[in-house]
């Protein structure tokens, strides 16, 4: 692979991604050993629509930032236009596609450099869970949803 320092192409170095060494999630973690962890409850999580889950920002530029997955598909990365917009060059452009299938959801690596993991595991897709935690680029997001929808078989059961 050539080493490009020139953009190129139409795009300015705002524009490109940078890469990450291996070692980059070890050192966030023990740069922030002393920081609160990010982990007390979210308040809200209760208010959310049967069916409906929320992404909250644990660690990176936007951290305490929520955005609710309520669609088929929300798309995530630098692009202005990305259902969630996370601006840092450790994002793809493109990085990754959160997919709702009924009461699952699913994250969807869609090509980016430095890849999406799900509780520190690189997948290029993986369904997620309560409490999984997310990382695009240096933002690290955790997986939150919301109650079920209601069964209708269990309530003529009585």
């Amino acid at each position: 692979m050539s080493e490009n320092k020139d953009p190129g192409y139409g795009e300015s170095a705002a524009e490109t991604t940078s890469v990450f060494r291996a070692d980059f999630l070890n050192e966030v973690d023990a740069s922030r050993s002393g920081e609160a962890t990010g982990d007390q409850p979210v308040q809200g999580v209760e208010g959310l629509p049967p069916g409906a889950a929320l992404l909250v920002v644990k660690r990176g530029p936007n951290a305490g930032s929520r955005f609710l997955l309520d669609q088929p598909t929300t798309s995530a990365g630098r692009h202005p236009d990305s259902d969630i917009f996370l601006d840092d060059v450790t994002v793809s452009r493109r990085h990754a596609e959160f997919r709702q299938d009924d009461d699952t959801f699913q994250v969807v690596d869609v090509g980016s450099l430095n890849g999406t993991y799900v509780n520190r595991e690189p997948v290029d897709s993986s369904e997620l869970q309560n409490g999984d935690e997310v990382q695009i680029g240096k933002f690290r997001l955790v997986f939150l949803t919301g109650p079920r929808p209601a069964q209708n078989e269990s309530a003529g059961a009585l």
